[in-house]
């Protein structure tokens, strides 16, 4: 296992020296973990680049709003894992490079779910790329301990990660329960991509809020004989549902 310079930001009102970083030093890994203001964002950032531009690290892990920050670093082609990271509340980047993981909570009640599904829609990533692991906005029981350690141990071998391509990686896996599929919101009209689940049926209806406008859609879910879903969704209003 590769012994790892990792610039951990932390999350507001976090701790120097949380339960994260912690977890991550006690595998052998270098951890630069700056103090950060929590009533300034341009001050936070400013810490946060000067202690990226003197550590040189290998590894960016921003956990909340400290995932803002790490998107909104001058980092060259540094990999990161986010952790439930609050891009939508801080700075103003929107998406993130390919060699980035994000891992959330869909139980966290601070930072949605779907605000992940979204940047990683706007990154134009693989779905993969977002791992759902944890109880709660934390992150900090120990199977999720282990991901994040494995998220950064995979991100420094270059491991290739799912090509985005989501015929080749239907193809490649085999049949799976699990698919993605992408909805065009009718109030807002953006494209949103979410999680299917196969194994729910081959006619599914649900309503679910657009994570960008926040309006109410029944999303439909027809799966055809050959496994190959097909996604459409009304406004909950015109629904009969």
């Amino acid at each position: 296992m590769a012994i790892l310079r990792i610039l951990y930001l932390h999350g507001w009102h976090s701790i120097v020296g949380g339960v994260k970083p912690t977890s991550l030093a006690a595998h052998g890994n270098q951890i630069c973990e700056p103090e950060l203001d929590d009533d300034d964002f341009a001050a936070a950032l400013a810490s946060a680049q000067r202690a990226f531009d003197s550590f040189a690290p290998e590894i960016i892990v921003g956990s909340s709003r400290g995932g803002a920050l790490a998107m909104n670093l001058r980092r060259a082609e540094i990999p990161m894992v986010l952790l439930c990271p609050a891009w939508k509340r801080w700075g103003d980047a929107t998406s993130v490079a390919r060699n980035t993981l994000i891992l959330h909570s869909r139980k966290d009640d601070v930072i949605p779910f779907e605000d992940s599904l979204q940047l990683v829609h706007n990154s134009r990533l693989p779905l993969d790329s977002l791992i759902e692991t944890g109880t709660d906005h934390r992150l900090a029981d120990d199977s999720t301990l282990a991901v994040l350690q494995w998220a950064c141990q995979i991100l420094y071998s270059k491991t290739p990660l799912p090509s985005g391509d989501a015929e080749d990686d239907r193809r490649r896996a085999g049949p799976s329960s699990f698919e993605e599929g992408v909805y065009v919101c009718d109030a807002c009209g953006e494209e949103i991509v979410i999680p299917l689940d196969l194994t729910e049926g081959s006619h599914q209806r649900y309503v679910e809020d657009c994570p960008v406008c926040c309006r109410a859609n029944v999303i439909h879910v027809d799966v055809d004989e050959n496994g190959q879903p097909t996604v459409w969704a009304e406004p909950e209003q015109d629904s009969d549902l």
